[in-house]
């Protein structure tokens, strides 16, 4: 009973930080900051750009030497609590901004942004803690699962709000959905903080300007010796170039279908709510298909998927298609993720849980929201068109696909935990 509510502790923290993803970074602050803080002038879409990317580029640095500092102290939960306390802070704090406060909702939007996904890194970390090996693909799709379940639960919560559209009209009530989305954070994730319980936790500050010191020592070890790990090192390449491509599908998704398609503000509601189904589906089946035939076949099959889905979107030429191409999307997207954190996890030798994940959500993942969006973004802006932009994300799937073929997930596995056991001795 005590290990299976420390999975439900778990899962509920992937159904509550999902409400700020949703909430602060896909869907309604960015419209948010573009029509109402910044008036809708042009100049909105280069701020939000600049704040997506220098939060990311902030937590891609700190991640490796933070996810060190935790593996060594031994109090990840300490760190995870503080990422996302700040987090909620941050992101109740923002509803205070309103039109004219663009440098101060960038600031707590950066603040944000680093909370939530630098505490992906600590919250990643746990999951080769709470399952077997066996069960660590069933249990990541849950948690994705978990995730878009909590997408949608909170748009439903706030979706009354939400029928004024994103105008300096409906002020109020996107301010109060701002408040809701951190009360959901806050809520969902308290179990996580009362059930969990920080192994081999040592002696002294949980950070100090030695333990940095260490921390960075210990990144530095992990890069020379990256050799040690050939197959890790060739995974977390294809893992940039792939996730690349479909962070920045989610971050212009809704951008796509009202540009170009011309998507009203309810079908961008239906078709997210659609998105995050298939999602579910695709999270839950795909943990059982990577328990069965491995996470490394799992996310080539997905990766192909990737390459329908692009192709049918550059391909589609009403709303009707549009949709069941999302739909297709959310289970690939679902998949993808869940199996790409399963990899990550048995690649990973337990002395550096944190570590590790801290240059899988850290450095990789998130220099990757930072290169994917701007190379779309040119792209897009050269050619004169955003189908020409979603073209270019097929060279990111295809590199991602070359370098996962090359990945031997059994051999990695046992180099990285001979290493391990190296370096523990």
């Amino acid at each position: 009973m005590t290990q299976r509510r420390k999975v439900f502790a778990w899962l509920l923290f992937d159904y509550a930080n999902t409400s700020f993803s949703v909430m602060m970074v896909t869907f309604v602050f960015p419209l948010y900051f573009k029509n109402v803080i910044c008036g809708g002038d042009p100049s909105g879409d280069a701020l939000w750009g600049a704040g997506v990317s220098i939060s990311m580029l902030l937590v891609a640095v700190v991640s490796p030497v933070l996810g060190a500092a935790s593996d060594l102290s031994g109090r990840r939960k300490r760190f995870l609590f503080s990422f996302t306390l700040m987090s909620v802070l941050a992101t109740a704090l923002l509803s205070f901004s309103g039109p004219g406060t663009a440098a101060l909702a960038l600031v707590l939007f950066v603040l944000a942004n680093m909370g939530f996904e630098g505490g992906l890194v600590f919250y990643d970390a746990y999951l080769k803690e709470i399952t077997s090996e066996k069960s660590i693909g069933r249990l990541s799709g849950y948690g994705f699962a978990m995730g878009y379940l909590g997408a949608l639960s909170i748009l439903l919560l706030v979706r009354p709000l939400l029928e004024g559209g994103v105008t300096v009209s409906n002020i109020g009530n996107l301010k109060l959905s701002f408040l809701i989305a951190a009360a959901f954070f806050a809520l969902f994730a308290t179990p996580l903080f009362l059930v969990l319980r920080d192994s081999g936790r040592r002696a002294g500050p949980m950070l100090s300007l030695e333990g940095i010191v260490r921390s960075i020592r210990e990144v530095r070890h992990t890069v020379t010796h990256i050799r040690s790990f050939p197959d890790l090192s060739r995974f977390l390449l294809a893992y940039f170039f792939y996730n690349d491509a479909i962070l920045t599908v989610i971050a212009f998704a809704f951008i796509y279908a009202q540009n170009t398609l011309h998507f009203t503000t309810g079908e961008l509601i239906v078709f997210f709510m659609t998105v995050q189904t298939t999602a579910i589906a695709g999270s839950v089946a795909f943990g059982f298909v990577t328990d069965r035939i491995g996470p490394k076949r799992t996310i080539v099959i997905t990766l192909i998927i990737w390459f329908l889905v692009i192709l049918a979107a550059i391909l589609s030429d009403s709303k009707e298609m549009f949709f069941a191409t999302g739909m297709l999307a959310g289970m690939s997207m679902g998949s993808s993720q869940a199996a790409s954190r399963s990899m990550m996890a048995r690649l990973t030798p337990r002395a550096h849980l944190a570590e590790f994940f801290g240059f899988y959500d850290g450095t990789f993942g998130k220099a990757s929201a930072i290169a994917g969006p701007l190379v779309f973004g040119l792209v897009s802006a050269g050619a004169g068109s955003q189908k020409a932009a979603l073209a270019s994300l097929l060279l990111f799937f295809m590199a991602g696909l070359l370098l996962m073929t090359r990945v031997r997930s059994e051999s990695s596995l046992a180099g990285a935990s001979a290493a391990g056991a190296s370096d523990s001795g």
